[in-house]
C-alpha cells in the first residue's frame, strides 16, 4: 500500500513539476571532505554521501537541523515536539547515539546522554552538511555506527565584502532573524553571523492521559553567535580559527503546575595551522573544544549535565607514487559535570588513523584503518575498504566493508543506581555494493542510484530488570540493519526533481521486532522550478507505520506530508520567501502521544547583495 500510494503521487507529483521550484545550480566539481576526512570530487566518491548545500538550506524554510535532516535519504527524524524539542536522526534504523555528529570536524555530543542535541545546532550558523550513510569509526572512532553528519559553519570566502540579512513571521508567534558580514583584508578573510528564533510554540504533548501533559503551550527561543578567520602567512601556509555560540531555551511537558524547561548552550571553537611542508605532503595541526552544558528545569529541581571535549588532531596528507595517504593522530579529553555523584567523570582516547586512496583509470579503492585507545573501555581496532569501476561512462559500480563501535555513554557506565561500569562498547559489521547511473539526452540530465546494505550490530546496550527486580543496563542484545536505497536525479531546463526511497528493515535479533520509531519504507520527493522571477516549490515527504515501544504493542501509524515554498526576488538583492509546512495539516507523530504542530506556514524577507 506505502509504495502503491507513493507511486501515484510521484506520477501526479511530475505532472505538475511545471509549477514548482527552481534547480540549484550545481558547481563544476563539488567536493565533500567527511568520507576520506580530505576533499574529494563528489562524482568519485565509493561511500554512500549526500551534501546540502548553502542554498538549499536557505531555500528549505526549515526552523531547525532535524526538519532539514527529514527529507534526506536515509534518515529518519524522532521530535518530542516542536523544533526546540529534543529530537535524534536514525541513519540506516541505527540509534540515535549511534550517530556521529560533528561541527567543523569538532564533537559537540553529551558524553552522558551518549548523543548530540540536534535540535542545538542552529541553522543560521550552517554553510552545508555533508551526511556520510554507514559505519565510519575506522574515520573517526567512537559512535559512528549508522554515519556521520557534519556540519560546516559560514565563513569568509574571496576577496570582496558582503553580507546578509533576513527576518521572518509565522505560525505559533514564531519570530526569527539573523544577519552576517563577510569581509577580506589582505591575507586575512572573517565572517560574523548571529541571529536567533522565539516561538510561542504549541502544545507538546496532545494526549491528556500521557505521563507529563500539562495543557499549555511549549515554546522556544535560541541566540546564536558564529566567527571564523583565515590568515595566509605566505603561499601554502595559513592559520585558522572560529566559534560558534547558541542558546536554546525549550520548554517540554513535564506535569501540570510548573513551566518545565531545557536550557542546552552549545559551543565549539579551535584554532588549525595548515602548512604545506613539502609538494607531496601537507600537515595540518588543530586544537579545539566542543561543549554541551544542558540544564532541565522542572517541578522536582534542576538538572545540570555539561560535557567539555577537548581535541588534539594532528593531520598529515601525502601525495605517493601510487595514490595518496594521510596520518591523522588524535587526542580527545571528556570531562562531564553533574549533581549526580558519578564515580568517574573523566575519560581520554588517543586514536591513530591511516587513508590510503587511489584511482588508476576505471578503478577506484580506499581502504581505512584505526586504533582507538581509551583509559575507559580499553582498546578498538576498526577499518573499512571500498572499491569502484566505472563499467562505462554511464554505469558506475561501488562495494565495501566496514567495522564500527560505539563507546558506552557515561550515565550507561556510573549513574548512581542504574548503571554497570563492566559494560563493553556496542560492536558493527557491514557490508554494502552500490549502482549508478547517469546519462544526458535531449537537454535533460538523469542520475539514478541504488545502494543495498547489511549491517549487523552486537552487544546492544539495553536496560534490563533481574528477578530482584535490580535494573541495569547490559551488553545482551544484537540486531540487524538491512535495506536498499533509491534515489533519482532529473535536471531538465530549469526544472529539477529529486526523490528517495529507503526499503529496509531494522530489527531486533532476538525477537524480530522492529527498532522504535523506525519504519520499513520511508521517502522523500521534490519538484523545483523557475517561473519567470518567481521560485517556487513543492515536496512530498512519507513513511510508513513504526511503533514507539521494543515490543511493537504502540503502533505510530504512516504518514505523508506535503510541503511548499516559494521565493520572490522583487529588487536587486531583495527576496520575499514563504514556507508552508505540513499544507494539508496532516495529524501524524515522530514520537507517540507529542504533537507536530498540523499546518505551519513562515514567511519574511532576505537581503542578499
Amino acid at each position: 500500500m506505502f509504495i502503491r500510494n507513493c507511486a501515484t503521487l510521484y506520477v501526479a507529483f511530475l505532472s505538475l513539476s511545471a509549477a514548482a521550484m527552481e534547480p540549484r545550480p550545481t558547481p563544476l566539481d563539488p567536493i565533500a571532505v567527511t568520507a576520506a576526512r580530505t576533499p574529494q570530487p563528489i562524482a568519485d566518491l565509493l561511500a554512500d554521501l549526500t551534501v546540502i548545500g548553502h542554498d538549499e538550506i536557505l531555500r528549505s524554510g526549515v526552523q531547525s537541523l532535524p526538519e532539514l535532516l527529514q527529507r534526506q535519504p536515509g534518515v529518519e527524524i524522532t521530535m518530542n515536539g516542536g523544533p526546540g524539542s529534543t529530537s535524534g536522526a536514525f541513519i540506516r534504523g541505527a540509534n540515535r547515539g549511534q550517530t556521529l555528529v560533528l561541527v567543523d570536524g569538532l564533537r559537540v555530543g553529551s558524553a552522558s546522554v551518549g548523543a548530540t542535541s540536534l535540535e542545538a545546532i542552529p541553522l543560521d550558523q550552517i554553510d552545508r552538511i555533508e551526511i556520510l550513510r554507514g559505519p565510519a569509526s575506522s574515520l573517526y572512532g567512537a559512535d559512528a555506527i549508522g554515519g556521520v553528519i557534519q556540519v560546516f559553519t559560514k565563513r569568509g570566502e574571496g576577496d570582496t565584502w558582503g553580507g546578509s540579512a533576513s527576518a521572518g513571521y509565522g505560525t505559533y508567534e514564531t519570530k526569527s532573524a539573523s544577519a552576517s558580514l563577510r569581509g577580506s583584508l589582505g591575507p586575512l578573510r572573517f565572517s560574523v553571523t548571529g541571529g536567533g528564533t522565539r516561538s510561542r510554540g504549541f502544545n507538546a504533548i496532545e494526549n491528556p492521559a500521557a505521563f507529563g501533559y500539562n495543557d499549555d503551550p511549549d515554546g522556544y527561543a535560541n541566540e546564536n553567535a558564529g566567527a571564523n578567520a583565515t590568515f595566509t602567512w605566505a603561499p601554502g601556509q595559513q592559520v585558522a580559527a572560529q566559534y560558534l555560540r547558541n542558546r536554546l531555551n525549550n520548554q517540554f511537558d513535564g506535569g501540570a503546575g510548573f513551566d518545565d524547561r531545557t536550557i542546552t548552550t552549545l559551543e565549539a571553537w579551535s584554532v588549525a595551522s595548515r602548512n604545506r611542508l613539502h609538494e607531496r605532503w601537507t600537515s595540518t595541526v588543530t586544537v579545539g573544544e566542543g561543549s554541551d552544558d544542558s540544564v532541565s528545569q522542572t517541578g522536582f529541581g534542576d538538572f545540570p549535565f555539561k560535557t567539555t571535549q577537548r581535541q588534539y588532531f594532528w593531520q598529515n596528507d601525502v601525495t605517493l607514487p601510487v595514490g595518496t595517504a594521510s596520518v591523522i593522530l588524535e587526542r580527545r579529553e571528556e570531562q562531564v559535570a553533574t549533581t549526580e555523584a558519578f564515580a568517574v567523570t573523566e575519560r581520554d582516547t588517543n586514536s591513530a588513523t591511516g587513508v590510503y586512496q587511489v584511482r588508476h583509470g576505471a578503478f577506484a579503492l580506499q581502504a581505512n584503518l584505526r586504533y582507538d585507545r581509551s583509559n575507559q573501555y580499553g582498546g578498538e581496532t576498526t577499518g573499512g575498504i571500498a572499491g569502484g569501476y566505472q563499467i562505462t561512462p554511464a554505469w558506475r559500480v561501488t562495494a565495501g566493508y566496514s567495522t564500527g563501535f560505539k563507546a558506552p555513554s557515561f550515565n550507561d557506565l556510573y549513574y548512581p543506581f542504574f548503571s554497570n561500569p563492566n559494560l563493553v562498547p556496542e560492536t558493527a559489521r557491514n557490508a554494502e555494493a552500490g549502482v549508478y547511473w547517469s546519462a544526458s539526452a535531449s537537454g535533460a540530465r538523469w542520475q539514478a542510484r541504488a545502494i543495498g546494505y547489511y549491517n549487523r550490530v552486537d552487544d546492544l546496550i539495553v536496560f534490563q530488570c533481574d528477578a530482584a527486580f535490580v535494573c541495569l543496563p547490559q551488553n545482551v542484545d544484537r540486531a540487524t540493519l538491512k535495506g536498499v536505497t533509491l534515489g533519482i536525479d532529473l535536471t531538465w531546463r530549469d526544472t529539477r526533481i529529486t526523490g528517495s526511497l529507503d526499503l529496509q528493515d531494522p530489527q531486533d535479533d532476538r525477537t524480530g521486532n522492529l527498532l522504535p520509531r523506525r519504519a520499513r519504507q520511508h521517502g522523500a520527493l521534490s519538484a523545483l522550478q523557475q517561473i519567470g522571477p518567481v521560485q517556487a516549490g513543492v515536496e512530498l515527504v512519507a513513511s510508513s507505520l513504526r511503533y514507539d515501544d521494543a515490543a511493537n504493542t504502540r503502533k505510530m501509524g504512516g504518514y505523508a506530508i506535503v510541503n511548499a515554498t516559494l521565493e520572490w526576488p522583487f529588487a536587486k538583492g531583495w527576496s520575499l520567501f514563504v514556507r508552508g509546512n505540513n499544507v494539508f495539516d496532516k495529524n501524524y507523530q515522530l514520537a507517540a502521544d507529542y504533537s507536530t504542530g498540523g499546518a505551519q506556514v513562515l514567511a519574511g524577507v532576505r537581503f542578499a547583495p
